[in-house]
């Protein structure tokens, strides 16, 4: 294990509670920033493998209503939270365009609570490209939970799967076809099934639904989704919802879950960082390297095919290593 040394300047003001400077390094995460880097190398072995709740779902099931009533539960137990809300990216700015900042009620007072909007600039799975190492940084903050709101626009974002520990899935009655919107994709990540606005007619069948849906699916791991149904006006059902949530960390921790999935999250981190990084220097070389560029012009001339100039680029780049 990796022992904590000397902290950068920006990672002690972190550790020590300092929210502008855990905001700048989200930031820093966002741009690509390299000075991110030496933030997230001495903040790594700090981490403590706090409890990271995704809250996935379709748009219009009330995600950020349950996420403010969560807050505010867990607030009232003395428990410290903080919250990465990721929205789809307008096209034109780049920018979130459901407007979290303004979606969240959080008192401006209230240090035990951080919020972060997030846009996802195109990433593809419900997540921006950023969220899993901000999630990393809010760990090592020292927040007890760690909440995750995904964009949420369909079947396939599912990329919360390598972010959270616990993903908890939320419908509403009359959505649609409830079993039918999670028969791809969310119903396979879900640990918790929320049924939110009991108060709405067919919250009862959306539940008897999602139960039969459970009963069955064939689940790995040994742990059987949880289906609770919740409300946020008035609140209802948080306690049950929240009992559920710490009831499969628990699993986890008695069936050795956790471990298994944070060393199959890291394998994947550790690919996709190579991967970018050996793509993007290849991008590099394809322009510069006069041979590369040759191999480039015989497939826009259709003499090679692009296989063939794979094999050749990835053999010039284990020649030149």
């Amino acid at each position: 294990m990796t022992r904590p040394g000397p902290l950068p300047s920006a990672a002690r003001a972190i550790v020590k509670g300092d929210r502008r400077a855990l905001a700048r390094a989200i930031t820093a995460i966002e741009n690509g920033d390299p000075a991110a880097d030496p933030v997230l190398r001495a903040l790594y072995p700090r981490t403590r493998g706090v409890p990271v709740v995704g809250i996935a779902g379709p748009l219009g099931v009330g995600k950020s209503s349950l996420i403010n009533a969560l807050v505010a539960k867990l607030r009232t137990e003395g428990r410290t939270v903080a919250v990465v809300a990721v929205d789809p990216s307008s096209p034109f700015s780049g920018g979130s365009v459901l407007g979290d900042r303004i979606r969240f009620e959080r008192s401006a007072d209230d240090t035990g609570v951080f919020f972060r909007s997030m846009a996802s600039r195109g990433a593809a799975g419900g997540l921006a490209a950023a969220t899993l190492e901000a999630t990393r940084l809010l760990d090592a903050a020292g927040f007890d939970v760690v909440l995750v709101e995904t964009v949420g626009s369909g079947q396939v974002d599912v990329a919360i799967r390598e972010v959270a520990t616990t993903r908890v899935v939320v419908v509403v009655p009359h959505l649609g076809d409830e079993v039918q919107t999670l028969k791809a994709g969310l119903f396979e990540i879900a640990d918790v099934f929320c049924v939110n606005k009991v108060d709405l007619p067919g919250a009862d069948l959306a539940r008897r639904d999602l139960d039969d849906l459970v009963a069955l699916g064939s689940w790995p791991g040994g742990w059987t989704p949880v289906v609770v149904g919740t409300s946020t006006a008035p609140p209802s059902g948080l306690d049950d919802l929240w009992a559920a949530v710490e009831a499969h960390e628990r699993h986890l921790d008695a069936s050795g879950g956790r471990a298994a999935d944070e060393r199959r999250r890291l394998s994947g981190e550790i690919v996709g960082l190579v991967r970018d990084r050996v793509g993007r220097d290849l991008i590099d070389r394809l322009e510069r390297d006069p041979e590369l560029r040759r191999l480039l012009d015989r497939v826009v001339a259709r003499s090679l095919d692009p296989r063939a100039a794979a094999d050749r680029l990835l053999a010039s780049s284990r020649r030149s290593r």
